[in-house]
C-alpha cells in the first residue's frame, strides 16, 4: 500500500477562492505550508479545484490552463509545488461539464490522466456534477478514471467526490479511489444552509455526526470517509460562507474529522489565518489522533439528548474519547469507564486540546461541555 496509509491532508483551492483560483494563491498557499510548519505536520496536498482550465480543448483534445490565470501552465507550478517538498492535485468531473461548467473527463479518460502524469499532478478530485443518479453508471465512469489513472505511468491519489448519494463506501476501492466524499458540500455553518444558487443545501457541521457514525465500519488504511473539506479558518467568507462557525464550533469540527479519519484537507485562505483557527489546524496531538497507523474510524458508543461519547482506538494501546455537546445548553457530560470497556483499575487522562494530564478515570467522571463544543481526552493505563 503505497497511497492514504493514513488519511490524506492537504490544502483545496474551492471552500475560499472557488471559481477565481489562479496560480498565485495555490504557490502562495503551497509556501506558507512549507514555511509554516504545515507540512512537517503531515499537510502535503495543494489541490487546485474547480475552473481552473479554458473552457475548450485544443487541436489535440488536450486540457489547457487558463491562460490568464495559469499563465505559466501546471508543468511549472507542480515543479514549483515539488521543490517545496509538497504534492500537487488537480480537479475534473466524471461528465462532459464540471460543476463550474468547464470540461469535464468523460470520454478522455486515458487521454487527461497522461496529461496530468506528464505535468507531474500527485492527487485527482474526481466530481459528479452532471453525471447520471444510478449507482452502476457512477461505478461505471469512476472505474473507468481509476483504471487510466493506474495506466497513466505515475501515481496519483484519487478523490472520489459523488458526495455519498451511490453508497461509495460499498464500491470505491475498487474503482481505484483512496478517499470517497461522503457528504454534501460542507458550509462554514453549524446547521445546514440553503443556497439559492444554484438550488442546493450545503450541509453544517451537526449534520456530519450521524454520516460518520453510519460509515465508520467503511474507513481504514488505504481508503477513507471524506467528510469534506476543512472549513476552518473561513469566518463566515469565502465561497462556502454559511452562518458562520464560533470557536467552539471549529474545535468540534476538528475533533470530529479527527476521530472519523476524514481526510484533513484545509480550505481557507493560510495568508489571513487567525491565531485561533491556526492553532485548531496545527494541534500535533489532535493530527495524531487522525494520522494513527491503526486507522480506525472512531465509533459513537453513548448517546444521550444532545450529548455523545465517541471512542477511538490507537496504535499505541490507548483509547481516544471524543465528549460532544450538539446541544443548546451547557451539559455534564458522564464518562464512565464501562463505556470504554475499561477492566477496573484508574485510567490515566489526557486532556488533546489543552495538551495537559487530566488526572485519572475511575469507575467514572464528569467534564462541563459548552454547546455545540467538545473534548477530546486519552484514557491510558498508568
Amino acid at each position: 500500500m503505497s497511497l492514504a496509509r493514513t488519511p490524506p491532508m492537504g490544502w483545496n483551492s474551492w471552500n475560499q477562492f472557488g471559481p477565481k483560483v489562479d496560480q498565485d494563491k495555490v504557490l502562495a498557499a503551497a509556501k506558507l505550508m512549507a514555511t509554516g510548519g504545515y507540512r512537517q505536520l503531515g499537510y502535503e496536498y495543494v489541490v487546485i479545484d474547480d475552473c481552473w482550465s479554458e473552457k475548450q480543448r485544443d487541436s489535440l483534445g488536450n486540457l489547457v490552463p487558463d491562460r490568464e490565470r495559469f499563465s505559466e501552465g501546471i508543468a511549472a507550478l507542480a515543479k514549483e509545488v515539488h521543490g517545496l517538498g509538497l504534492k500537487l492535485g488537480i480537479y475534473s468531473d466524471a461528465a462532459e461539464k464540471t460543476c463550474g461548467g468547464y470540461l469535464g473527463s468523460l470520454g478522455f479518460e486515458e487521454q487527461d490522466a497522461r496529461l496530468w502524469a506528464g505535468w507531474g499532478v500527485d492527487f485527482l478530485k474526481y466530481d459528479y456534477c452532471h453525471a447520471p443518479l444510478d449507482q452502476a453508471s457512477a461505478i461505471e465512469r469512476y472505474t473507468a478514471m481509476g483504471q487510466a489513472l493506474q495506466a497513466s505511468g505515475r501515481e496519483m491519489l484519487y478523490s472520489i467526490c459523488e458526495w455519498g448519494g451511490r453508497a461509495p463506501e460499498t464500491w470505491a476501492r475498487q474503482a481505484g479511489g483512496q478517499m470517497w466524499r461522503a457528504s454534501a458540500d460542507v458550509f462554514d455553518s453549524w446547521v445546514d444552509v440553503w443556497v439559492p444558487q444554484p438550488g442546493y443545501y450545503g450541509a453544517g457541521i451537526d449534520s456530519a455526526f450521524d454520516l460518520a457514525a453510519r460509515l465508520a465500519p467503511s474507513g481504514g488504511p488505504g481508503g477513507w470517509n471524506d467528510l469534506d473539506m476543512l472549513v476552518v479558518g473561513l469566518q463566515g467568507k469565502g465561497q462556502v460562507h454559511g452562518n458562520g462557525l464560533s470557536g467552539l464550533e471549529c474545535r468540534t469540527h476538528m475533533t470530529l474529522w479527527a476521530m472519523a479519519c476524514s481526510p484533513l484537507m484545509m480550505g481557507c485562505d493560510l495568508r489571513s489565518l487567525d491565531a485561533h483557527s491556526e492553532s485548531l489546524l496545527t494541534n500535533v496531538e489532535i493530527i495524531g489522533v487522525n494520522q494513527d497507523l491503526l486507522g480506525v474510524p472512531a465509533q459513537r458508543v453513548r448517546q444521550w439528548d444532545r450529548c455523545e461519547a465517541w471512542l477511538k482506538p490507537s496504535s499505541d494501546g490507548s483509547i481516544i474519547v471524543a465528549l460532544f455537546n450538539r446541544g443548546s445548553q451547557g451539559a455534564d457530560i458522564e464518562l464512565r469507564a464501562s463505556d470504554l470497556g475499561l477492566k477496573d483499575g484508574a485510567k490515566l487522562l489526557r486532556d488533546l486540546w489543552a495538551e495537559a494530564e487530566a488526572g485519572e478515570l475511575g469507575e467514572s467522571r464528569k467534564f462541563r461541555v459548552q454547546p455545540h463544543d467538545s473534548m477530546m481526552l486519552k484514557v491510558s493505563s498508568q
